[in-house]
Formats: structure tokens, C-alpha cells, sequence
């Protein structure tokens, strides 16, 4: 195929003035270009000049018979006073069929070919498409560019081509030391499906055994191995059948080769070397020997080898590229591992291995990520974590080691921290729980690399310790002692909580559960009393008191809670209950003898409350006349003193009121009254016996026992001076009421001497009607009503009798009066008086 050419002819430049442009440095672009088209044969060279750099990635079209070695592009490039490289980055779809490009000088010129390896078998039915990246190094430029390779079918090519074809056929050395049974060459046609058989005899005893391939391609060596076979050559007979009765024939030749007595070695052992990272590309690096004939080296690992070279001949190795270890921080160490081998004898080889450490150069100081280190951790954070880490390099030697060092600001000697291979740990128990011990801790880190001279770089670190609440609040259990008789808000005492965590303080008192009559302060822990106690119902309460701290947590909704148990005891028995006497009211009739002493009754007084208080005082305060009784405890005693006439001989009745006390230690003392009725009957010879009848009334009919609590108020001064102002506001309105009242009586008694007119003072309406107030009586139409009338202008304000004026009264009523009768008189209840006042 051919294309139109616009190259350097085109420009009317000669060849010379072409690669003078092309040594012009253009930088790094994307693209390896030509300024124009090319044209590609099959089996022709092609070489292209790189004058321009503004064009498109360029494609070439490559039979499928090109067998391996074949070139497939040709590049000539100026790069003085550098020594280019020109690398294959990578091939897509990945494959081995391609050679990395070799590039060589030739006339000034280097000149970059593009080959097919030994193993390329190109198929264009199997892939018909390459993609090959390529790097092209020439100083600090850098040009990277894509070539496309496109596999043409060729239907009339020979399956059988290459060596394999030729009459010499395929050349394969092995040695006779080689493991019987184990492959030797692998043989690689283009297709699938290809059947491949030895059709040439293998006779002992030239041949030790019988050579063998399997349909993969692969010749196996013989299974009684080629031990003592060395110079001889074996040809094998290859015939290959493919698909639609179509074959072809090819030849491989095996050459045993003997073991060889002499060895390369090299005399020194393996080596670092050193070396900086400024070197230019071509610096010589080091040089190795080896003993041996005619000895050749080559760089076995790694390959490719894209920042070393070794010359074939003298074993100087050299950089091929820079070596910039912030562009290529790969650069710092490399292993080479270099092979010695007689030129004629290359199967007689040693290896050395060494290692390049490219040391850099000290410009630029270390970078830390992130700049500032700022974090809280708790209180409670074990020693040995790790509070915080960031990392740092070297943009100089990103891989090279850096030395770190903490230096503290607040507080000057802190032990809580320490920095442990770069990274920042606690070292000391933390706590909070001290005035003060909270430390907000400032610090710095500072990294120093390994260049010289040395670089540093200061990494500000802030550490806030943060509370933690460890500890729940504890508290004594306690016992107070309250009088029964105690007011409410009385102070029992205190519960006193502590807690380790700081603030000490911050504890939140309450009473958990029950309903006893007490209180405690949530801040302080006093315990007050809010209502009455009674030492009857009872004598000691035992109060859980729950105890909350607060405020000290990072997190404010982090409480702990603890408790104790407070025991209160009534104590002081008040009496507030009085006795009881059953029965309460006892009437008896005692027949006495003159001049003896009778007991009439024993008074049973308790108090149900208290049981236990037995201890009580009688006293007669009502009824006992002439001292005719007395008492002997609680035992009533009649007492006739009376030895000589005259005697009673009336029975008489005494009403006893007998008072019962309290007569114990107990304040107040309570006292109750019982009422005993005694008749008294004297004597007589006809009785005969003293007996007395008793008459008592159920406990049911208790004498109801009034309690009278004087309460006072004892108001505030204010008060006193808003009532009395008022007060005195009250009491002059008043007055000024009654002197207004006086002077409207005066003016009413000043008009009693006029003629007055009865007043219908409410109309009659229906049947019934109601008439309140004051209500003047019409007057009858009689000839003494006038005289009537005139009496009225004397009256002195009492009563008439209704008799002296039959038909005309004067009356007074408060309240209604009833209408009897739809007339204009006035219905009154008979006998009653009345005044009326005009």
C-alpha cells in the first residue's frame, strides 16, 4: 500500500537541515508524530524523520507472513548531546510478538527499529489489531506517541514459513546435561486445529531415543535424555496438516552441546552502589568483569531496564534516563542482576547481582500531611494509643528516612505524650479529675530529613484532654433524730455526697420512691421535714437518697447515680392523744351506812392509741359537795361522816365531773372528763344490804372532745401599714355615711307635723300580691275620720289600742303582707299592732 509523502523533500530541506529540526527540544506532548503521510511496503525499511511534532498518531499496515525478526518501523532521531531512549510502554491486546525497539547511532543519527520477537506468529483472523505505546527520552523531553499496527490477511502465504521452512530448518542447542522427558522448543504455526507428527526415522543407536511433538507444538526431549550425546545434531522431519486436506513440511535441527569445562565467575562478590541524583543520562555508574573467554554481558533483571545499560564489551554500566527521584520516586533502589557469557559459548554464564541506591539531593525540606495536628482525646485514653498520625516525605528522597523530634510549649514537661516512630502515642495516664489537671496540650514535631545539609520542617500539634465521667457519687449512710412534735421545714441534717470525678460537687440530690413526710434539697443535700410526725403510728423512716452528678462528661447527657440509705427516728413521745374512760358516763345508787366509807366505783380510763401508757391522774373538779367524795386513784370513795343525828333521810343525787390526766413524762398533758351520777340513799334497818345499782352508757355515746388550736398570724410590716390606711379610709367614709343619714332624719322629723296622705304604695295585681316596707293603712270614709286624722298629727310614737280607733290604725309590719281581697283594703292578722311611718 502507498501514500502520498509530505516530508521533508516537501518543504524543498534537505536531509541534513530535516534531523537539525528534529534535535530542536519541543518538550513533552502526547503523540509521536510525522508532518505527513508515509508509505509501507511488506519487506521494506522504512525510515521516518521526525521534523515536526503538531500531528496525529500514525498506523502501518504488516502482512500476517511476517515471520519473527521481521522490522516493522524504523525511526531516526538528532537527540546531541544527549543519549535518547525509546522504550515500549505497553501493547494492547497484551502480547510477546513484539521486540522492544533497539536503538542504535548511525552517522550522528540514532536510528529506533520496531522488530517482531522470536515467538511472534501473526494471525489476522485471530487478532488483526496492535496497539503500541511508545516513550522516546531525549534529555528532559519527554514525547510519548501510539503506533497502530493493522495484520493484513495473506490467503496465499505458506503455513510453513520462517526457518521451519527452509532446508536447515530451525536450529534448536541444548545441553546434554538436559532432564530427560522435558519440552525443548515449542513450535508456533498460525491457525488452529493443526496436526503435527515426526516422519523422519530415529534409529538407535544414533538416536538414544525417539524425539516427540504433541499437538500444542512442543518437542519433548527423549525419556533416556542425551546424556553423553554432546556434537551430535539431530534433524527431525516435521509434517504439519491442517483443515481441508492442506499440509506442510518444515525441519528442526537439535544440537547437543557438551558441558564446558572452564566456567565464567566473577571474582567479586555483590555490591551497593551509590550514586546521586543529579546524574545526567550516560554517567557511568559502575563496571563489572567477569573471567572467562571472549566474555559478553547483558542485563538480565529487570527487563526492560529503562534507567541503567551495560556495554556489551567492557561492562560499564551507565544511566540511560534521569534519575529525578520526585518524577521517579522508583528510582531510589535498583536491583541489577548482570549476566557474563562466552561470545561463542553463550551457554556458559554467571550472574551478579547489585543494588543502585540514587541518594538525593538536598533542595527542598520535608512535607507533612496534614500541616497542623489538632485533635481531643479522653481522659480515659490507655497509654499506648495512638492519638494521632500523619505522614511526611522528602521531595528530594521520597523513599529516604526521616528523624522526628517533639518539643513541648504548654506545659513545658509533659510526660502524657510522646512521638514513637512518627507516631504521636499517649505515654501517661490522663486525668481530669483534679483542679486544673485538664491540660490543653500545645507541642510541636520536628521532622529533619537525611540530606545534607539537613532540611527540618515544624508540625504544630494541639491535644485537648476531654472529661470523662469514671466514678458514680457515693454517699454515708446516716441517722437523724426529729422531735415528734416538730414544725414543718425543720432541718434534720444533711447528706453529704462526693464523687472523684471533678467538679467534686456537681451532684443532684432526690428521694426515691415512698411517701414519707420529707424533703431534700437537690443542691445541698439538706433534708427537711414537710408535714406532722406521730411517734404512735411511726418511729423511724429509712429514705433512699439518690444521687446524680452532672457536668462532668464531654458528653453532657453522661450521668452516674449512686445512693444511701438515711434513717430518721421520732423520738421524744408527745402526747397529742387524750384518755379515754369507758365507760364515759356511769349514774349508780349507792344505799350508804352513816358513818362508813363506801367505794362507789373504779374509773377505767386509757388511751387506744397508746397502750402502753398506764399512767394517768384523777381529780374530782365538779359535783362533790360538802367534800362527800373523794378518790383513791382512780377509785371513787363515798365518805359519810355523819356520826350523830340528825341523820339524812332524804336520798340525795350528786353529779360528779372526775378529770383524767396524763402523769407522764410526755408534754403536753391531756386530760379527759368523766361524769359519774350518783343517788345517794340513806340507810335504812329495813334494807338489807348496802347495795348499788348501776346505770352506764355505751362507749358508742362518747362525750365529743373539742380540740381548740389557736393559730396567729403574724403579717408582714407592709401589711399592717395598707390596712391601717385603709382602715382609716373606711372609718372616715363611714362617718361621713351617718352625718349624711342624721341630716335626712332631722329633715323627716322637721315635715311629721304636715298633713299626710295615704300612699297606695303598691297597686293590687290578680288575687295575691306582696307588699314589703312600711305601708300606711287607708283610712276608712267615716265623719270620725277626720278626728282620726288629727290624732295621728299627736301620736307619740306608741301603741294604740285597736279598740279606741275601730276604723282607723296605725301599723307596723316588717316583711310581706297578704291582699285577702281584690279591694283597696288592707287584710292583717287579727291582735298584732302595727305601726306605720309616713
Amino acid at each position: 500500500m502507498s501514500r502520498s509523502v509530505v516530508g521533508c523533500g516537501a518543504q524543498g530541506k534537505t536531509l541534513a537541515a530535516c534531523l537539525q529540526d528534529v534535535a530542536r527540544p519541543q518538550g513533552r506532548r502526547e503523540g509521536l508524530c510525522v508532518p505527513g503521510s508515509m508509505s509501507m511496503g511488506v519487506s521494506s525499511l522504512n525510515r521516518l524523520f521526525l521534523t515536526e511534532l503538531y500531528c496525529l498518531s500514525w498506523f502501518i499496515d504488516v502482512s500476517e507472513s511476517q515471520g519473527p525478526g521481521a522490522t516493522l518501523q524504523s525511526f531516526s532521531f538528532n537527540c546531541s548531546p544527549y543519549i535518547p531512549t525509546l522504550e515500549l510502554l505497553h501493547v494492547q491486546p497484551p502480547t510477546t510478538f513484539f521486540n522492544p525497539p533497539s536503538l542504535t547511532r548511525w552517522q550522528g543519527t540514532y536510528v529506533g527499529k520496531m522488530t517482531l520477537s522470536s515467538s511472534a506468529r501473526l494471525d489476522a483472523l485471530t487478532v488483526n489489531h496492535y496497539e503500541l505505546q511508545l516513550r522516546f527520552t531525549c534529555g528532559n523531553q519527554v514525547t510519548e506517541g501510539r503506533l497502530s499496527v493493522n495484520v493484513q490477511r495473506d490467503p496465499n502465504r505458506d503455513q510453513c514459513a520462517g526457518r521451519f521452512a527452509s532446508p536447515a530448518g530451525e536450529i534448536i542447542q541444548v545441553r546434554e546435561t538436559v532432564t530427560p522427558g522435558t519440552p525443548l522448543y515449542t513450535l508456533l504455526l498460525p491457525g488452529q486445529g493443526a496436526q503435527m507428527n515426526i516422519t523422519s526415522a530415529q534409529d538407535p543407536p544414533y538416536f538414544p531415543g525417539p524425539f516427540s511433538i504433541d499437538g500444542q507444538g512442543q518437542l519433548w526431549a527423549p525419556s533416556q535424555g542425551l546424556k553423553g550425546q554432546a556434537q551430535k545434531v539431530f534433524q527431525l522431519q516435521i509434517l504439519v496438516t491442517f483443515g481441508q486436506g492442506r499440509s506442510c513440511r518444515g525441519m528442526l535441527t537439535v544440537k547437543v552441546l557438551p558441558v564446558s569445562s572452564s566456567q565464567v565467575s566473577f571474582p567479586q562478590q555483590a555490591q551497593n552502589i551509590t550514586i546521586p541524583e543529579n546524574l545526567v543520562p550516560g554517567s557511568k555508574v559502575a563496571q563489572v568483569h567477569a573471567r572467562g573467554f571472549d566474555v559478553r554481558y547483558e542485563i538480565v533483571s529487570p527487563v526492560p531496564c529503562r534507567l541503567f545499560s551495560i556495554a556489551r564489551v567492557d561492562g560499564v554500566v551507565r544511566t540511560t534516563a534521569p534519575l529525578e527521584l520526585a518524577q521517579a520516586p522508583d528510582a531510589a533502589v535498583t536491583r541489577l542482576r548482570v549476566k557474563a557469557f562466552e561470545r561463542l559459548r553463550p551457554w556458559d554464564s554467571a550472574e551478579l547481582d547489585f543494588q543502585v541506591d540514587v541518594q538525593s539531593v538536598n533542595r527542598w525540606p520535608p512535607r507533612c500531611l496534614p500541616a497542623l495536628l489538632a485533635t481531643q482525646i479522653p481522659e480515659t485514653t490507655p497509654v499506648g494509643t495512638f492519638v494521632n498520625t500523619f505522614t511526611c516525605t522528602d521531595p528530594d528522597s521520597p523513599g529516604s528516612t526521616l528523624d522526628y523530634q517533639l518539643l513541648f510549649h504548654s506545659p513545658a514537661s509533659a510526660s502524657s505524650l510522646c512521638l514513637r516512630d512518627g507516631v504521636l502515642e499517649v505515654n501517661d495516664t490522663l486525668d481530669c479529675d483534679a483542679p486544673g489537671a485538664c491540660l490543653q496540650h500545645t507541642a510541636s514535631i520536628l521532622v529533619l530529613d537525611s540530606g545534607q545539609p539537613p532540611m527540618t520542617t515544624e508540625v504544630p500539634v494541639l491535644v485537648m484532654v476531654t472529661p470523662v465521667n469514671e466514678f458514680s457519687p457515693t454517699c454515708v449512710s446516716r441517722t437523724f433524730r426529729v422531735r415528734e412534735d416538730a414544725r414543718p421545714h425543720t432541718l434534720l441534717g444533711s447528706v453529704m455526697g462526693t464523687d472523684l470525678d471533678y467538679p467534686h460537687d456537681s451532684i443532684e440530690y432526690s428521694i426515691s420512691g415512698g411517701s414519707a413526710p420529707f424533703a431534700v434539697d437537690s443542691l445541698n443535700g439538706e433534708v427537711h421535714l414537710l408535714g406532722p410526725l406521730d411517734y404512735e403510728m411511726q418511729k423511724s423512716y429509712r429514705l433512699t437518697v439518690l444521687l446524680t452528678d452532672h457536668s462532668q462528661d464531654q458528653d453532657p447527657t453522661c450521668h452516674r447515680s449512686g445512693s444511701c440509705t438515711i434513717t430518721i427516728e421520732v423520738e421524744q413521745d408527745v402526747n397529742d392523744h387524750a384518755p379515754e374512760c369507758e365507760p364515759p358516763f356511769q349514774e349508780l345508787t349507792v344505799y350508804a351506812h352513816l358513818g362508813r366509807s363506801l367505794e362507789v366505783t373504779t374509773v377505767s380510763c386509757r388511751v387506744a392509741q397508746e397502750p402502753q401508757r398506764l399512767a394517768f391522774s384523777y381529780r374530782i373538779v365538779g359535783g362533790n359537795s360538802q367534800s362527800r367524795f373523794s378518790l383513791q386513784g382512780a377509785v371513787l370513795v363515798h365518805n359519810d361522816l355523819m356520826l350523830a343525828p340528825p341523820w339524812p333521810e332524804q336520798s340525795h343525787t350528786y353529779e360528779l365531773l372526775i378529770r383524767v390526766a396524763d402523769a407522764g413524762p410526755s408534754t403536753p398533758h391531756l386530760s379527759t372528763t368523766a361524769t359519774v351520777i350518783v343517788h345517794i340513799v340513806p340507810w335504812r334497818a329495813s334494807t338489807g344490804a348496802t347495795s348499788i345499782h348501776r346505770t352506764t352508757v355505751p362507749s358508742r355515746m362518747t362525750p365529743l372532745l373539742v380540740t381548740d388550736t389557736e393559730v396567729f398570724w403574724q403579717p408582714e410590716p407592709w401589711f399592717v401599714v395598707v390596712l391601717t390606711v385603709t382602715s382609716a379610709l373606711l372609718l372616715l367614709g363611714l362617718g361621713w355615711f351617718l352625718s349624711w343619714l342624721l341630716r335626712g332624719l332631722t329633715q323627716v322629723l322637721q315635715t311629721s307635723s304636715k298633713p299626710t296622705q295615704a300612699l297606695l304604695l303598691n297597686s293590687i295585681q290578680g288575687t295575691k300580691g306582696s307588699i314589703e316596707g312600711f305601708v300606711e293603712a287607708p283610712r276608712m270614709e267615716t265623719p270620725q275620720a277626720p278626728s282620726s286624722v288629727m290624732s295621728l298629727h299627736h301620736f307619740d310614737g306608741r301603741a294604740q289600742d285597736s279598740r279606741e280607733f275601730p276604723f282607723f290604725q296605725t301599723i307596723l309590719h316588717l316583711g310581706p303582707l297578704s291582699l285577702q281581697t281584690s279591694s283597696q283594703y288592707l287584710c292583717l292578722p287579727p291582735d298584732i299592732h302595727y305601726l306605720l311611718f309616713p
